[in-house]
């Protein structure tokens, strides 16, 4: 056989010491800009991964016809060689030439068309040459058998090594058997029957084979390699094993210069028992370990997150990912889901993002946690979960529900804090302020502090309320039921006290304190304390204006209350938040009202 030695020289450049420092200094500016665009966008990864997938425009070199670069198609199994009485009749067909046999016989009588070759045997067909220790040349059929060290050298990078070789050269397909090794670059495929068609480029194998490049080991029990466009189709039980991870399926699609894997059927991805995507559409770069996948695919980590959506990047390197459209990250360890149509996670950070019909599933409790905005955050410190959420914050669980324009919980203190308008409702009481803070003890509500023109309304029957206001307001909660509230500050009630007897309205109570503490029992107001510095009036009924039913910010918001998860999507207009307007009482018979008011509400 022979075997040809090409040697490169090698040139080196030298580089003027102040140039060299310039160079340092763009690149040291280079890695702190790439440091600073590092930093997680939300959207970032779909647009570098959709541009990363763009075709590289290829240099115009005048029309190329060349049959190779068309795209392959399978072939189905050859047939068997047939002698061509004269292989010039057919213009497209070339010769194959004999170039050297150290030995060569035949034998007129018994088979005059086959020559018999032995010793360092070598041919030519275009740009082929062909190796072997031992040959049949049929050189009126145009075809050969080979035997022995079997090479096939192609335009100096394709090498196919076999110990047999039958050729035809009117079509120019090389069918190798036995110990077939092909070597195209930096690609190596090894089989033990492999058939290559050098018109078009193409080679495939059927009883199991082994493709090797720089990055990925793949391995099939059928596939078809295109040594023109470096694309490998493989069928019936494929493995791609690359340093970090392995891909299960039953059919790829893979090109050996980009890396990059086409997913066409449900797919396995594990990277060393940490993380598991599971698909069935979609692509794979086995370089840079970015992806995009469609048809609900999934993405789990070992920590306990998966992330499932209609469409999904993923980038493992950074280990964060983006999905769009009925996304749901899921969260066993900590029992929380976030839904959306856009979620973003980075699990080196532990930070998500959701928006866009965005909501929270809070279920490590017995009573589920439901929370809607326009966006929620949630990050997570080595033991604590903060979140963070904004702008038409509402939410929703069967002893509480509230709506607010922000919200925060501090997983560290257990603590969540409304802001901006934020109301809160539990059973028939309703409370609300400029600020709002929620304390929890054992994840359930304990009490909460509200700060300026903080005001509790209780629902007493289908007309009057119970109200308690004041600069702070600091409400007890136990098992879920409202049991005493505080005012600090100007504390202004109106309070409806009822007959003992069969518990009628007795009249309506307004006073004015420093300080008040009410009191609940069964969902109801038991009696409320005042300071002795207090006044009060005690008014019927139906001589009850405005001004009297209602105190200055009193507001009632039952029809945005959420009381179930569809609730929590509803959108209300702002308006202003006002107290009601009755109608006033035709006649007041010129009577003063009492004035005893602090004996009738228990005040001391």
């Amino acid at each position: 056989m022979v075997f040809e030695k090409i040697n490169k020289e090698k040139r080196a450049v030298f580089i003027p010491a102040l140039q060299l420092k310039h160079i340092i200094l763009i690149g040291v500016l280079g890695l702190f800009c790439g440091f600073t665009d590092a930093q997680i966008r939300p959207g970032q990864l779909r647009k570098e991964v959709l541009e990363s997938q763009l075709p590289t425009p290829k240099k115009q070199k005048g029309t190329n016809t060349n049959r190779a670069e068309r795209k392959p198609k399978p072939l189905g199994t050859p047939k068997s060689l047939a002698p061509i009485v004269n292989p010039l009749a057919n213009r497209n067909v070339t010769l194959v030439y004999l170039e050297n046999s150290e030995s060569l016989s035949f034998d007129q009588m018994i088979n005059p068309d086959v020559q018999v070759l032995r010793g360092n045997v070598r041919f030519r067909h275009d740009n082929a040459t062909m190796f072997c220790d031992s040959a049949y040349f049929y050189e009126k059929a145009n075809s050969l058998d080979a035997f022995g060290h079997v090479k096939i050298v192609q335009a100096d990078t394709l090498f196919v090594f076999g110990d047999f070789l039958f050729y035809d050269g009117n079509t120019k397909l090389a069918r190798l058997r036995q110990n077939v090794k092909m070597i195209n670059r930096k690609t190596t495929l090894t089989t033990d029957s492999l058939n290559f068609d050098r018109n078009r480029n193409l080679a495939w194998y059927y009883t199991g084979g082994k493709i090797v490049d720089t990055e990925n080991t793949l391995t099939s029990v059928w596939g078809q390699y295109s040594t023109a466009t470096n694309d490998v189709l493989f069928r019936n039980q494929v493995l791609l094993v690359n340093k970090n991870f392995t891909m299960n399926n039953d059919s790829l699609l893979y090109n050996t210069r980009t890396k990059v894997a086409n997913i066409i059927c449900p797919t396995r991805i594990l990277y060393n028992e940490e993380t598991e995507i599971n698909t069935s559409r979609g692509w794979y770069n086995t370089d840079t370990e970015r992806s995009m996948m469609f048809n609900r695919s999934t993405v789990k980590h070992k920590d306990g997150k998966t992330m499932v959506g209609d469409t999904v990047f993923y980038d493992k390197k950074s280990n964060y990912g983006e999905a769009f459209t009925n996304v749901i990250l899921n969260d066993t360890v900590n029992k929380s889901t976030l839904y959306g149509d856009y979620i973003f996670y980075n699990d080196n950070t532990k930070y998500g993002l959701a928006t866009d019909s965005a909501l929270m599933v809070d279920w490590s409790t017995e009573d589920t946690m439901y929370v809607h905005a326009d966006t929620l955050f949630k990050m997570r410190d080595s033991i604590y979960d903060d979140v963070k959420a904004y702008h038409h914050v509402r939410f929703f669980r069967n002893d509480v529900q509230g709506l607010c324009d922000s919200m925060y919980y501090a997983g560290r203190d257990s603590v969540i804090s409304l802001h901006y308008e934020p109301v809160l409702w539990s059973d028939n009481n309703q409370l609300s302020g400029e600020t709002m803070q929620i304390f929890t003890k054992n994840k359930k509500v304990n009490r909460v502090k509200i700060t300026n023109e903080a005001i509790t309304v209780q629902h007493n029957d289908s007309v009057y309320f119970n109200q308690l206001s004041g600069k702070e307001m600091i409400a007890y909660i136990d098992s879920g039921q409202l049991r005493k509230v505080d005012i600090n500050g100007n504390a202004e009630t109106v309070f409806y006290p009822q007959d003992d007897a069969d518990s009628t309205l007795i009249g309506l109570n307004k006073t004015q304190s420093s300080f008040v503490a009410m009191y609940l029992k069964n969902k109801k107001v038991d009696r409320v304390v005042l300071t002795s510095a207090s006044s009060g009036t005690m008014f019927p009924l139906d001589k009850a204006t405005d001004n009297e039913l209602y105190l200055k910010n009193f507001f009632w918001l039952e029809d945005q209350r959420p009381m179930t998860v569809k609730d929590l999507f509803l959108v209300f207009p702002k308006t202003e938040r006002k107290r009601p307007v009755t109608t006033p009482p035709a006649d007041t018979n010129g009577k003063e009202p009492n004035n005893n008011a602090l004996n009738q509400a228990g005040g001391k």
